[in-house]
């Protein structure tokens, strides 16, 4: 299947998990209040992207690139980022639910997580250096092992 490159586009209240989103390799993109929850998402790559007001619950994310993408007001219920191409790696969250989420043994400094809730969230031997986690609720963190230096 041939993959697909996107750049500058906003997707508006798509459910991808009917018509799942073209593979490929997006750029610049901005997805608002689209559904994509048990999509597999394998091996996209997502570069400069927002995520506003979306659903990503447990979507696949093996090999995924995540590179300075931003998630506002999402839902990102028992989410992987540990399956996740680590080259780039790079993220920020706004007001998301990430419970049940994995970010086990995830190099990712500098991240910022804000007003978001974590509940039973896996941070094992994740490496949090300078991460900012600003009024989040972290009910029952998995925290073992992990790395938190300023």
């Amino acid at each position: 299947m041939e993959q697909v490159y996107t750049a500058d586009k906003t997707f508006d209240r798509i459910d991808f998990t009917k018509t799942p989103l073209a593979k490929g390799e997006y750029e610049n993109c901005v997805f608002k209040s689209c559904d994509f929850s048990n999509s597999d998402l394998s091996e996209y790559k997502f570069t400069d992207c927002e995520f506003a007001g979306c659903n990503l619950s447990m979507a696949k994310l093996t090999k995924t690139a995540l590179r300075d993408t931003k998630f506002k007001d999402c839902k990102l219920l028992g989410l992987p980022f540990n399956d996740c191409a680590e080259f780039g790696l790079s993220f920020a969250f706004d007001n998301c639910i990430l419970n049940h989420t994995s970010f086990e043994k995830l190099k990712i400094k500098k991240t910022l997580f804000k007003d978001s809730q974590f509940q039973e969230t896996d941070f094992t031997e994740c490496d949090l250096t300078s991460s900012v986690f600003d009024n989040c609720n972290l009910d029952r963190q998995y925290l073992t092992n992990r790395i938190l230096k300023n």
